[in-house]
């Protein structure tokens, strides 16, 4: 047969079972005690009709145990089933036998473990001519579904399993003359609900108007297709194992051909230990971004420390350091540095007060997307990183589903399902209530604390959605958060007698939000959102006050167009606006005539000012997605934004890459980027008569470095270099008498995750970043360590499935403490004098002013560490199921020094401690 330039590699199903062999369970009581696991005999070679007839029953029902040596009788066999191909992995078909037209096969002899994954492959029956190279090189790339008892547990397996290897004539070769081409009537895409990932090997059947039918599989692309198809109404379903099952009724008139794609929803999991929703974390997506990674909801939930929450899981991945009270300090970056959105719309918040739970609840979550640096150009007006949320569409299959879980922290409802009398229109909507003021605020009170109102927050999101079509998706969403705390000073502090009555904290926002998309065929793509929002922020310590309400819309539109499959567009403009007002009620200016120096800040003269005014910041992108083969990708792009209040345009370039080098397994990628980043000025640093409206925005240029390599099929490491220039950054300038672009500095490190995939019963990771961030606040002034920045940071975590509903787990944290402005030395330094008063005294206001020692945050607090566990057992009713957990922070109750306290004349001093031992229990039950 004569070679062509492609080939054809087949998979003969039929041949690819020979045997199953069961290597846990009564092969184990054959052989002698303390004896190694002999290797089982020879199989015989298949024959080319049947091979797998002789040794198996027939579909795969059954597989047989090896005698051992030395026994009188064969084991009985154990009726299990045998282990089914689920992910094909394709073979590259030899080159120098591609040219010389030799086909041929191989008959591999694979050891499957219980997650079905591939971990050992062994040439039984040689094809030569580089097709067992070949072979063997593909076989870690097969995904079974694992060989199982009869009690339906996984068990490991060895199966034998045939690589055909055939080429297809050239086309003047053929006998018979070429048929008419056939008509592609239905062309369709399955894709991930969530992910947006296509979907390979996935059951497509078509009910055709006189009931007849048609069944395929998509392929690896997830592309499926029907053929000839006359005029009529179809009913295309698509059903999947581990998905909600999807129908579409398609209308097909004379001559016309359609494009269709469908998105499908996770299901339930059948061992009940959490609701079907996929939740991934991810850093710098590709296409756009420079590396992925992925934190599947089995390990979201129950991460220790976390109380379950899917946020909360952010803080313990690579480049995110330990702030304490819930802020997120990304690769050296200041808090307010890093965004947060849902949906795209930009959030003041993403955590409650003190970081014990997120504003949007893990069942409310298809994805996170988080980005520690070069991002793409949809991001803007942020130095650090980002963090986008998405809110999941409600489930599909019409029935109504509901979750109820209360802890000694929050309690939480959810309810989603059809919307009674609208057609193909779904809902899903939630609410949260902390209570621990119900219970810590009695507690506090007896124990005589001038705490009169414990930290209260609550949150609430509503989503309800339309799909006019297959192809189209149409939401309207409400969500919002609030937060309050207040305190009673009893009596003033020392240095500051005028701070009488309530101290007080309220933050709170909502949002009103439209969307739209629409996927126009396979090649365009618009998007589209629309949201309202109200932001509050009150600040109060009696008599001084500050306040800010913003009144804001922000608005998205993306178009996506792929003119080629190695070159695709995207544009969108990104505008955001509108009202803020700024009340203050404190002391302003610096210290009146006539009045003794040092006076407290409290007993200045008060003044009133406010600012209320329109603000604009719109902006515009672009990129292109580069793939010039198919290891390869290349996504160049620009951003535009402009700021109304200080009437600057910046212009940020960017550029991300990556590269397989070797694609298949195990596949090591190495990827990099460089972009221009810039924030502009807050606006009380921007707006007269608290700011300078001549600041320029803050400047960032990110560069990136990294490489990806798979270890084993269930293990795999990233390591991630980064460096961040920072320029024109705002600072207060004492010579200017206000704020002004001096300020300059660098963020550097290195990240290192290693991973190991979650399967039936485990997963964890460890992640380690090692980073310097540093800030100067003028030319010629002394460089110093940011606040923020932490060397060391080391996490590890897992969690390990014990059976029967029970699962246990461990986090375990090192991190080098936070850094502080010292007054007074360590009394356990060495050379530290402890009689040596280090603040000068003003007779005037009989008050103290400190000296700093060593510079500003020159020193660092004890290394901080922390045990954390959670246990949770689950019990399965019929129609819905109960789960009990355990969720312990600081097993071990260690003090970790937050900061420096210090007497009234600075001669003494102690640690400010963080959170104590801290037991979660609670109930959640799902229907």
């Amino acid at each position: 047969m004569a070679s062509t330039a492609s080939s054809a590699m087949h998979l003969l199903v039929s041949e690819a079972l020979l045997l199953a062999v069961v290597m846990t369970g009564s092969t184990a009581l054959a052989q002698p005690a303390g004896a190694p696991p002999p290797e089982p005999p020879p199989e015989p070679p298949p024959s080319e009709g049947d091979p797998g007839a002789a040794s198996v029953p027939r579909g795969g029902a059954g597989a047989v145990v090896v005698p051992q040596p030395g026994t009188a009788q064969p084991a009985p066999p154990i009726a299990i089933s045998a282990p089914k191909l689920i992910t094909y992995a394709p073979p590259a078909y030899p080159v120098e036998a591609q040219q010389a037209g030799v086909e041929g096969s191989v008959i591999l002899k694979l050891d499957i473990d219980r997650t079905g994954r591939v971990t050992k492959a062994e040439v039984t029956t040689p094809g030569g001519h580089g097709f067992d190279e070949a072979a063997l090189a593909a076989a870690p790339g097969l995904v079974f579904e694992p060989a199982r008892r009869p009690d339906g547990t996984p068990a490991p397996s060895r199966i034998l399993y045939r690589y055909g290897f055939t080429l297809t004539p050239k086309p003047a070769d053929a006998a018979a003359p070429a048929p008419p081409a056939d008509v592609e009537t239905v062309v369709g895409t399955v894709l991930s609900a969530s992910t947006g990932e296509a979907l390979p090997d996935i059951a497509v059947s078509l009910l055709r108007p006189d009931g007849g039918r048609e069944d395929v599989k998509t392929d690896q692309r997830g592309k499926f297709l029907f053929k000839n198809l006359p005029p009529g109404k179809y009913r295309v379903e698509v059903a999947a194992a581990g998905f909600e099952p999807f129908t579409a009724d398609e209308d097909i008139a004379a001559g016309e051909a359609i494009e269709v794609r469908y998105r499908i929803s996770l299901a339930a999991p059948k061992d009940g230990k959490a609701p079907g929703i996929e939740v991934t974390v991810q850093g710098e997506r590709p296409p756009r971004e420079v590396t992925r990674r992925t934190i599947e909801r089995r390990e979201i939930d129950r991460i220790p420390g976390t109380g379950g929450d899917a946020l909360r899981s952010l803080q313990s991945l690579p480049g995110v350091a330990r702030s304490g009270f819930g802020l997120l300090i990304v690769r050296g970056s200041a808090p307010q540095d890093t965004l947060t959105f849902i949906d795209r719309t930009p959030v003041p918040i993403i955590y409650h007060f003190g970081g014990l739970s997120s504003v949007v609840p893990t069942e409310m979550l298809e994805k996170i997307d988080f980005y520690p640096g070069n991002f793409s150009a949809v991001y803007g007006r942020a130095m650090g990183g980002i963090v986008d949320v998405g809110l999941r569409s409600p489930k599909q299959d019409g029935k109504y589903h509901g979750v109820v879980q209360l802890d000694l922290i929050d309690g939480r409802v959810l309810l989603e399902g059809p919307v009674p009398y609208l057609k193909d229109w779904t809902f899903i909507a939630a609410g949260r209530r902390s209570w621990v003021d119900a219970w810590l605020g009695p507690v506090l009170k007896e124990a005589g604390s001038s705490v009169t109102q414990a930290p209260v927050y609550y949150d609430y999101q509503l989503v309800v959605e339309g799909r006019p079509s297959a192809s189209e998706r149409v939401r309207a969403s409400v969500y919002g958060s609030d937060d309050a705390f207040k305190i009673t000073l009893d009596k003033p502090p020392e240095d500051e007698p005028a701070l009488t009555g309530d101290f007080g904290l309220h933050t709170a926002f909502q949002r009103f939000q439209l969307s739209y998309e629409n996927r126009l065929g396979t090649r365009d793509r618009i998007l589209w959102s629309l949201a309202l929002g109200r932001d509050v922020a009150d600040f109060e310590v009696a008599p001084l006050s500050f306040n800010v309400t913003t009144t804001s819309l922000d608005l998205r539109l993306e178009l996506s167009h792929r003119f080629a499959r190695y070159l695709t567009m995207n544009v969108g403009t990104d505008l955001s606006g509108g009202i803020a007002t700024v009340n203050l009620h404190a002391p302003t200016g610096g210290q009146p005539a006539g009045h003794p120096s040092n006076q407290p800040f409290s007993t200045l003269p008060v003044q009133d000012q406010s600012f209320d005014g329109a603000y604009s910041r719109p902006a515009a992108y672009a990129e292109f997605e580069i793939v010039p083969s198919p290891r390869g990708r290349i996504v160049p792009g620009v951003r535009v934004d402009y700021a109304l209040d200080t009437q600057t345009l910046d212009v940020s370039p960017r550029v991300n890459a990556r590269y397989d080098i070797r694609s298949g397994f195990p596949r090591t990628t190495a990827k990099g980027g460089v972009g221009l980043y810039y924030q502009a000025p807050q606006f009380n640093e921007s707006i007269e008569p608290f700011g300078n409206p001549e600041l320029k925005s803050n400047r960032a240029i990110h560069y990136g470095l990294g490489v990806e390599q798979e270890i084993t099929p269930q293990i795999d490491v990233t390591v991630d270099g980064f460096y961040k220039q920072l320029d024109r950054l705002v600072v207060m300038s004492p010579e200017k008498e206000g704020y002004a672009n001096d300020g300059t500095g660098y963020a550097v490190g290195g990240e290192v995750l290693l991973k190991y995939k979650p399967d039936e019963r485990f997963f964890g990771w460890a992640a380690y970043t090692l980073s310097r961030s540093v800030r100067t606040d003028g030319p010629g002034k002394e460089e110093y360590l940011a606040p923020w920045d932490q060397t060391h940071v080391l996490t590890v975590l897992g969690s390990l499935r014990l059976g029967r509903g029970w699962e246990v787990g461990a986090r375990f944290r090192v991190v080098s403490g936070n850094l502080q402005t010292p007054y007074v030395c360590d009394p356990e330094q060495k050379g530290c004098d402890p009689n040596r008063v280090n603040a000068i005294y003003h007779a005037s206001s009989a008050k103290y002013s400190p000296i700093p020692l060593g510079g500003d945050y020159s020193e660092r607090m004890p290394v901080f560490h922390q045990l954390d566990i959670r246990a949770d057992k689950t019990w399965k009713f019929k129609t819905w199921q109960l789960g009990l957990y355990l969720d312990v922070q600081n097993v071990y109750n260690f003090q970790a020094a937050e900061g420096i306290s210090y007497n009234f004349n600075f001669t003494k001093r102690e640690y400010v401690t963080g959170l104590p031992f801290l037991p979660t229990l609670g109930l959640r039950g799902d229907f």
